[in-house]
């Protein structure tokens, strides 16, 4: 603790000694804290700092070092720095430290705000944005190529190549724009759930044809299972499953679809037998443009935007989406919804 409470907080009775209000405050301020002596020891912790450090009261006072596992912030003390972002090694954390004068004379206290989740997010604003320069870099270059083979007055063979090539990359961006402006209503709350009863088997059947591969799908849906929710959403999302298998399954390979009640939820699977992904990428390979093989060419990887948008469209469902390896090679990617789609069609 910062200091020693005698009692909680609760209605003044009479011949009580006065409360410590300040220590009170710190107790439960939804910083950390630590009390430092002359020494650099702690000699005390508010509640955050010591469910974040796993701290024992009991073992107080003791080295900053030894109380925290991080040398880091002893540099911080000892260098006497008002302000700081520290890297927390031990904890795998990031955080903002700000060092004043204790109440007693040598006193410090040292306050510490956790900053990793920002810090993260602003990670993934700047790799976005990077992505989408990229993304969107090539297209432009190839149309403003094109436009200025056009003013050259190329033969008439020659015109309407280019004519097609600007359609094609007016085409590529607009794909762009549109998947992005789907992620943002998804993520906003703006899109709807319609809700329906269908035959999933159907479902997976459209979904197959629609692929437009002369590759073999191998489904194994149960017969009769109908279940109740936003079709649409749903189609999408295997689509997509389906374009990415496609995409990345060696020429003349098949492409596996199945699903089954398991437990309390109704698990959908696509699997290809391509490469595989490496476990580190598994949760990476659902955020927007992230690309596991960067130099593989857009034409044939896409823009890193459907498994983003597949993720999505599954939470809003109420489901889960994930990724493991095949046993015997290749990826498989598993949607699960709850057990409450279910119907008794």
């Amino acid at each position: 603790m910062i200091w020693d409470r005698r009692r909680e907080i609760g209605p003044l009775e009479p011949n009580l000694p006065p409360r410590d209000l300040f220590a009170e405050l710190l107790e439960h301020a939804p910083v950390m804290a630590l009390l430092l002596d002359a020494e650099n020891r702690v000699v005390g912790a508010n509640e955050s700092a010591r469910d974040f450090f796993e701290i024992e009261p009991a073992r107080l006072p003791a080295s900053l070092v030894e109380v925290t596992l991080e040398s880091r912030l002893f540099d911080v003390v000892r260098l006497d720095q008002p302000q700081a972002e520290a890297q927390l090694v031990h904890h795998r954390a990031t955080v903002l430290t700000q060092l004043v004068a204790g109440r007693r004379e040598g006193e410090k206290l040292l306050f510490l705000t956790n900053i990793t989740e920002l810090r993260r997010l602003a990670t993934v604003r700047q790799e976005f944005v990077a992505n989408l320069v990229h993304e969107l870099k090539t297209p432009i270059t190839s149309l403003r190529l094109t436009a200025e083979s056009l003013l050259g007055d190329p033969l008439p063979k020659d015109r309407r190549r280019f004519a097609e090539r600007l359609v094609r990359e007016a085409d590529l961006m607009s794909k762009i724009i549109d998947n992005l402006r789907q992620l943002g209503d998804i993520e906003t709350g703006a899109m709807a759930v319609d809700v329906s009863e269908f035959d999933l088997a159907e479902l997976v059947h459209d979904s197959v044809a629609r692929l437009g591969t002369d590759r073999t799908v191998n489904s194994s849906v149960a017969a009769n299972l109908v279940i109740s929710t936003d079709r649409p959403k749903l189609a999408q999302a295997l689509s997509n499953l389906l374009d990415n298998a496609a995409k990345f399954s060696p020429p003349g390979t098949a492409i596996d679809v199945n699903t089954e009640v398991k437990g309390e939820e109704v698990v959908l699977s696509v699997r290809d037998r391509g490469p595989g992904i490496s476990p580190e990428h598994w949760s990476r390979v659902f955020e927007r443009f992230y690309k596991v093989d960067r130099a593989r060419p857009r034409e044939a990887g896409g823009f890193g935007l459907g498994l983003a948008i597949t993720k999505h469209l599954v939470q809003v469902l109420g489901g889960r989406i994930w990724t493991e390896t095949a046993r015997d090679g290749g990826q498989v990617f598993y949607i699960a919804l709850p057990h409450q789609v279910l119907t008794d069609g």
